[in-house]
């Protein structure tokens, strides 16, 4: 494609200072933005004796639309949704970006171009914002759709059974309605981001390949190469070294429990951060797991390693580079290619044993139990898989904190299989590094977990364990920014005296007003257990008021002892309070998940 220039001369009669003045302090993004918009208002202009202009009459064929419809839980479904628009636009076609959540089924029918990036949660079910489009495409009412070229991208974590398996099932679907593939469906781990923008390029290539030269080249005047007026972001890629200001250890004497305060330093790295959003950290795999590994593999530390264009020692690679402490199947397939085993193909065959064997292992686990002469480093490293970053939900509003970002960090620790495990990001910062030390880190977005944009409007906020250090971050915006919405958090952990994470500053904020209501659930302070989801029945009669004043209901902690129990309870305080049967209660609290009134962040 022939580059346009960057500078033109300008019309006769047109006022460059009047151009210039309406151009200045734009940032690269926005003058970008500001081009599209002229363009478009061009495209679409009429002569003044009302004559169509000529992109209106047909000398320029219009360039091909293009549907981009994404569906995630956290955010990341819509970041790679964006990428993608703007890898479109760039290459003159025209790109609509669509929430599920908010694309109506019947549009489906009329698409042509269509790249759809969608999540898969839990024991293979797809998110809240997706749930409409796979029912009406799985089921009896999806319409043919023999003009449809489409292309899906599917995000998932190998550790979890069902790997992408909402993204198979509409890649599946969609081809047997008549769909033609523009690629093969990705299935992408929990680093995504190398495998997204490669697929976003294979389907686009094959997008432009069908488009007029001419429409190309008449939308990508908008395409000016922004990417080189702009700095380089703070990225996984390209992480920000955070110094350690504070570290603080949370728990009382005597808890089972050790978590920690963790304050970095992001003065000069440009970061910014919204309360809901959450902090990825680059880890370190601890020394000793490294020689456990080095050991059971019967390999030199010292032995080279190339990946890339760098050599490394594989000491040094398994440190920084691998996954070490979770065992997926994607690297007990690999492994098993390297070795005869009976027993551990016998394992890969059967799921209902495989799920059992990974639960607790790790790869010294591996290698030890099932030792192999095949190896060599270089084998080894590319067997495991990458280290990924480990994300924290962000305890604290930059309002209050300028040029901090805050972490309520639990240690896990545990025995297994005859060895002491650690989380290798928790351990990370709980025992390898100190204040003045530095951290690698980048901001994660979360869209779907924010503040209402209404500051009238109130909250119920639910969390147990580290789950509360959002609803740190909440109350700390919000009381700043003088909102008048109510606050209302319910907090759980086991024990009153060691484990009530922030005490103090929430009785302040109770005292003062930031929290109109606050409601504690110790599960073993007493004979029966109690829980944040026995408060919520408790005060049933209250929440439910609450939601029907428009509250926002929030949930933050532990995914399957957490996020389940409370959805179970507010559906039947649903049901108890406005005298509604289980499936009517069901239906309600599935409503405020597609109206984002009920958020979740759980882990």
């Amino acid at each position: 494609m022939n580059q346009l220039p960057l500078t033109l001369p300008l019309p006769a009669g047109f006022d460059e200072a009047a151009l210039r003045q309406l151009s200045t302090g734009l940032n690269a993004q926005q003058l970008v933005w500001l081009s599209g918009y002229f363009y478009g208002q061009a495209a679409g202009a009429t002569v003044a004796n009302g004559a169509p202009s000529a992109t209106a009459r047909g000398l320029v064929p219009s360039a091909e639309k293009l549907t981009i419809l994404y569906g995630s839980h956290t955010g990341n479904g819509k970041k790679v949704a964006q990428q993608a628009a703007e890898a479109a636009r760039s290459r003159g076609l025209t790109a609509e970006v669509r929430d599920l959540n908010d694309y109506a089924t019947r549009q489906l029918a009329q698409e042509q171009n269509l790249l759809l990036i969608v999540s898969t949660h839990g024991e293979g079910d797809p998110p809240v914002a997706a749930e409409e489009l796979h029912r009406f495409v799985l089921g009896p009412r999806a319409p043919q759709l023999p003009k449809l070229q489409f292309a899906v991208l599917a995000l998932g974590d190998k550790s979890y059974l069902h790997f992408c398996q909402t993204g198979k099932e509409f890649d599946q679907r969609l081809a047997e309605l008549g769909g033609q593939r523009l690629v093969a469906r990705v299935d992408c781990d929990v680093d995504y981001h190398d495998a997204a923008t490669s697929w976003i390029a294979a389907a686009l290539d094959k997008i432009t390949a069908s488009t007029p030269a001419a429409a190309v080249s008449a939308n990508a005047t908008v395409a000016a190469s922004p990417a080189a007026l702009t700095t380089p972001a703070i990225t996984r890629t390209n992480p920000w070294s955070a110094r350690v200001l504070e570290t603080i250890q949370l728990n009382g004497r005597g808890s089972s429990k050790e978590t920690y305060h963790i304050e970095l330093n992001l003065a000069g790295s440009g970061l910014h951060y919204a309360p809901g959003d959450a902090l990825a950290v680059l880890p370190v795999n601890e020394d000793s797991l490294v020689e456990e590994v080095l050991r059971a593999a019967r390999l030199s530390d010292t032995a080279s390693v190339t990946l890339g264009n760098e050599s490394r020692p594989l000491a040094a690679v398994l440190a920084s580079r691998r996954e070490l402490t979770v065992l997926t199947r994607d690297v007990v397939e690999r492994y098993a290619a390297l070795t005869p085993h009976a027993e551990l193909h016998a394992l890969l065959a059967d799921t209902s044993r495989l799920q059992p064997y990974l639960y607790g292992r790790d790869v010294a686990d591996l290698l030890t139990d099932f030792p192999t002469d095949q190896l060599t480093a270089q084998v080894l490293a590319e067997t495991l898989r990458p280290l990924p970053s480990r994300a924290y939900s962000i305890a604290s509003s930059l309002l209050v904190h300028p040029d901090e970002v805050h972490l309520t960090v639990g240690a896990l620790r545990y025995d297994a299989h005859g060895r002491r495990k650690h989380g290798v990001c928790s351990s990370y910062l709980a025992d390898q590094i100190s204040v003045g030390d530095t951290a690698r880190v980048f901001v994660e977005t979360n869209e779907y977990f924010k503040l209402p944009a209404n500051p009238a409007a109130d909250i119920i906020m639910v969390g147990a364990g580290t789950g509360v250090a959002p609803f740190r971050a909440f109350v700390e915006e919000r009381v700043e920014l003088g909102a008048t919405g109510r606050n209302w958090l319910l907090f759980g952990n086991p024990h009153f005296t060691t484990d009530f994470l922030y005490q103090a500053e929430w009785l302040r904020h109770l005292q003062k007003g930031g929290l109109a209501k606050l409601d504690v659930a110790f599960s073993r302070d007493q004979a029966e257990k109690i829980y944040v989801q026995d408060r919520l029945l408790e005060h049933s009669r209250e929440v439910f008021a609450w939601l029907e004043g428009g509250a926002q209901f929030y949930v933050c902690g532990d995914k399957k002892r957490l996020g389940g129990a409370v959805q179970t309870a507010l559906t039947e305080v649903v049901r108890r309070e406005a005298g509604l049967s289980a499936e009517e209660a069901t239906s309600y609290v599935r409503d405020l998940k597609k109206q984002r009134r009920y958020l979740e962040d759980v882990y």
